[in-house]
């Protein structure tokens, strides 16, 4: 087996690639994807359009009963829902594009609404 040793050229080289490679990497894949507003669905149908960067508390009104989804410093998040397992508030704080809580027994989502979102799809 022959094998030569890395020459300078071949360090010039790879830390160009490297460069290069971080800067497109912080150019396209690292985008902003923070959303100014969310979108509340109850069955599916639009109830309410959120503006994030106003505080407020609201109760959404769905068949098991009422979720309390609540607005605070550019981020929305379910705090209570008549659901038992409350896989919907166990979800936390939403803030980036395409961020998505939903309480399936509820039929009650909230998802955040972006030009650039993080997300092109989720799945479970």
């Amino acid at each position: 087996m022959n094998t030569k040793p890395h020459t300078r050229g071949d360090a010039v080289v790879m830390t160009v690639a490297l460069v290069l490679l971080a800067t497109l990497y912080g150019l396209f894949w690292q985008s902003d994807g923070h959303g100014a507003e969310a979108v509340v669905l109850v069955e599916g149908k639009r109830w309410a359009r959120l503006n994030l960067f106003q505080d407020q508390e609201l109760r959404v009104p769905g068949p098991r009963g009422e979720s309390v989804i609540r607005v605070q410093d550019g981020q929305v998040r379910f705090v209570a829902s008549p659901c038992p397992t409350q896989q919907c508030v166990h979800q936390g704080w939403l803030s980036q594009g395409g961020e998505v809580a939903v309480c399936l027994p509820n039929r009650v989502s909230v998802q955040i609404l972006a030009s650039d979102p993080r997300f092109d799809t989720i799945n479970f």
